[in-house]
């Protein structure tokens, strides 16, 4: 089998700069001292990335917002947010989400 070098030379400049950001950070944060209110501000970060990404998929599709009448995930999503609140449960919320789309997605078409 031939080795193509410029594919070779193209896999190990993305395993770099893959690499890079992970462990730049990891190690200039480990030399210092993160002062607290950065430590309070980035404790929301995961939870706004997330809001955003579940609101995106709940209210758009493409680069429209679709109306509330036909918008199958969005009602899917209350009976699956209660479920998790209710239960806190990892498999029953997964379960509920799936059930009520096929469900949905059966009426609404």
């Amino acid at each position: 089998m031939e080795v193509r070098w410029d594919v070779f030379w193209i896999i190990m400049g993305c395993a770099l700069l893959t690499f890079i950001p992970r462990v730049l950070p990891l190690m200039l944060f480990s030399k210092i001292q993160i002062p607290v209110w950065l430590m309070r501000w980035l404790e929301y970060v995961p939870v706004a990335v997330m809001a955003s990404l579940i609101g995106q998929e709940l209210f758009m599709s493409g680069n429209q917002f679709v109306p509330i009448t036909e918008n199958a995930a969005l009602w899917a999503a209350l009976p699956t947010v209660a479920i998790a609140i209710w239960t806190r449960s990892l498999l029953g919320t997964v379960l509920v989400g799936i059930v009520s789309m096929m469900i949905l997605r059966y009426l609404i078409g």
